[in-house]
């Protein structure tokens, strides 16, 4: 099996017109249809509130202002009346509003809270093999910069097209309604309105797009240059990496200053031909008004109206390049929901009985590419409650052997067995929960070391400090000023490396685990470290298979037997004197480490 997830895409563009993706967007939303109906009522009282405005002010002025056939106390308490109307419009449609965007951020929260929780869990389920072909920036930039743009296209953009489109329908209706010819005069403008929009809209698209894709950039930048900061100041690299972020950093700033242009551009243009539009009127409509085809308070309303028109325009461009951002960031975020994982996963097995122990390698070869391939035709076995060790030079293969035994990839041909049952045939959980692993590499949680133990498991003091007493941390827990409850991690105590190898050796033993594995567990401390680390071993291995990847040889001399591996390849196997004796690879690497010890003494 070959392992070849691809990167994502940062500047695909999302496609309005895309129904699928519309559907699966929709699908989201669709448990909260109820609230979302609720808000669309509300769109319509908020548009009728909204189009009553002007009318009232036609009313005002031709049925009171210049109607002088009434009594001056009846057309001032007309118009008292009138603006009670007006303030009263308002009001309505402020509290439709706040609902509304209530109701919105509500849902529009809920279900961003929901994706992030899916697309998390999600991710939590994929290979290995998946997050070393993809940079960690940009899987964040999913969680974070992806997920909120979905969050405001489902609390304003889809309401907003909603209540915008109504609200230019109702506009255009009611100008008809009241001149159809002045009406008719200003569709003129329409062609010229829907092209400059258009053509913002492509502009803005290519501009959210080219700015979603320098904020991956610079995620995936800050998150590689983060984790390795020390190699960073180690080789001088300072200069280097702050010019190369400078550069993202640049490139940024001149896209998010392009799309400051091209608003530039549009927002000016928009009331321009709302100037158009005005003039039209007052030049149209006052010589109707003239000629006594147009009332005073129709064209009042005309000029309010043409103002509420050029509103929903200006929205409607803008919302509409939001759309095609969230929708691309939609499709992104569908993408690696569509992920399965590379390793076929397997029914939990209820009622299983724990592992024996039993592991049997029989002719697996496996690469991590097709172009190089790291394991070789590789076969050996383990009894339940023996110890193996795998010695061999960096890129013999020693590690792959450990992450194909928890399954993290599977061989591409050739088997392996845990008593006697294929592991692709095995629940993963089952299979993790049975095998201990002690890595050269030291995740610590940010918490107390009582926490960091158990990682969350239930169990009482008495076998806790059983555990402590056997990975030799009694002394260190001793010296800690609160104990087990110490915390350690970010802002916490700060351990050293040995420390940490210990408290992960303990982490493993409060697992119980059937299975042990040790990789390079011991390269990274120091002698009386390693001292405490062997007797932590010692005093776990009975009744457990063991499976031992050692840098040092001397950590292993009592091992039932030893492989020997070599590019892949199991090259020598038996025991650490019957090895000595054969003068071959393992002689070689012992006499060398022999000697390296020696001058180090003598140094």
């Amino acid at each position: 099996m070959r392992y070849g997830y691809g990167y994502f895409e940062e500047d695909h563009l999302g496609q309005v017109a895309d129904t699928g993706l519309w559907r699966r967007v929709i699908a989201y939303s669709w448990p909260h249809r109820r609230k979302l109906a609720v808000a669309i009522l509300l769109s319509f009282v908020i548009t009728a509130a909204s189009l009553a405005l002007p009318y009232m002010i036609r009313l005002g002025i031709d049925s009171y202002i210049v109607n002088t056939q009434l009594e001056t106390a009846e057309r001032v308490s007309g118009l008292a009346g009138l603006a009670w109307l007006f303030v009263g419009a308002v009001i309505v449609g402020f509290a439709a509003n706040f609902f509304q965007v209530v109701i919105l951020e509500w849902t529009g929260q809920t279900i961003m809270h929901q994706m992030r929780q899916q697309l998390f869990r999600h991710m939590m389920g994929l290979d290995i093999s998946f997050f070393n072909n993809n940079p960690k920036g940009k899987l964040v930039t999913r969680l974070t910069n992806d997920i909120q743009n979905m969050h405001e296209m489902f609390t304003s953009v889809i309401v907003t097209l909603f209540n915008d489109s109504i609200k230019l329908i109702g506009i255009l209706g009611i100008l008809f309604w009241m001149n159809w010819r002045l009406a008719l005069l200003l569709s003129l403008l329409l062609p010229l309105i829907a092209g400059n929009t258009l053509w913002f809209s492509r502009l803005a698209r290519d501009a959210f797009r080219t700015i979603r894709t320098h904020v991956a950039r610079i995620n995936a930048s800050l998150q590689e240059s983060i984790s390795g900061i020390s190699v960073i100041q180690l080789f001088l690299r300072e200069t280097d990496t702050a010019a190369k972020f400078a550069d993202l950093n640049n490139a940024y700033l001149r896209s998010n200053l392009y799309q400051i242009k091209i608003f530039a551009i549009f927002m000016p243009a928009i009331e321009l031909f709302s100037a158009i539009a005005t003039g039209c009127i007052i030049w149209y409509g006052g010589g109707e008004v003239i000629r006594d085809n147009l009332t005073i308070g129709e064209l009042a309303a005309f000029i309010a109206y043409m103002r509420l028109f050029f509103q929903p325009i200006r929205e409607l461009s803008q919302k509409y390049s939001i759309v095609q951002s969230a929708l691309a960031s939609a499709e992104r975020i569908f993408q690696l929901l569509d992920i399965s994982p590379a390793i076929s996963p397997v029914e939990p097995q209820k009622g299983k009985a724990d592992m024996q122990g039993a592991v049997v390698f029989r002719g697996v070869c496996f690469g991590y590419d097709a172009e190089q391939e790291i394991l070789h035709d590789v076969s050996f076995s383990v009894s339940p409650g023996q110890t193996l060790a795998i010695v061999g030079a960096t890129g013999a293969g020693k590690s792959t052997i450990v992450n194909l035994l928890e399954r993290f990839y599977e061989p591409d041909s050739g088997d392996i067995l845990i008593d006697g049952q294929d592991l692709r045939s095995l629940d993963t959980g089952w299979l993790r929960r049975q095998v201990g692993l002690v890595m050269q590499d030291i995740f610590i949680i940010p918490g107390s070391i009582r926490e960091n133990i158990l990682l969350d498991r239930e169990m009482d003091d008495d076998a806790l400090g059983e555990i402590i007493a056997k990975s030799q941390l009694r002394n260190l827990i001793r010296q800690l000023p609160d104990g087990l409850e110490t915390r350690i991690g970010d802002g916490g105590v700060d351990l050293s490396s040995g420390q940490k190898q210990l408290l992960t050796f303990a982490r493993v033993l409060a697992r119980n685990p059937k299975l042990l594995i040790l990789d390079e567990a011991t390269s990274s401390v120091d002698s009386a470290t390693e001292m405490l680390i062997d007797r932590a071993v010692q005093s776990t291995l009975a009744n457990r298979t063991s499976i031992v990847i050692a840098h040092r040889l001397s950590t292993i001399r009592s091992a039932d037997t030893i492989l020997v591996m070599d590019q892949g390849e199991i090259v020598e196997r038996g025991s650490h004197t019957g090895l000595i004796s054969k003068g071959g690879l393992y002689t070689h690497l012992h006499n060398l480490q022999l000697a390296r010890s020696r001058e180090d003494i003598s140094s």
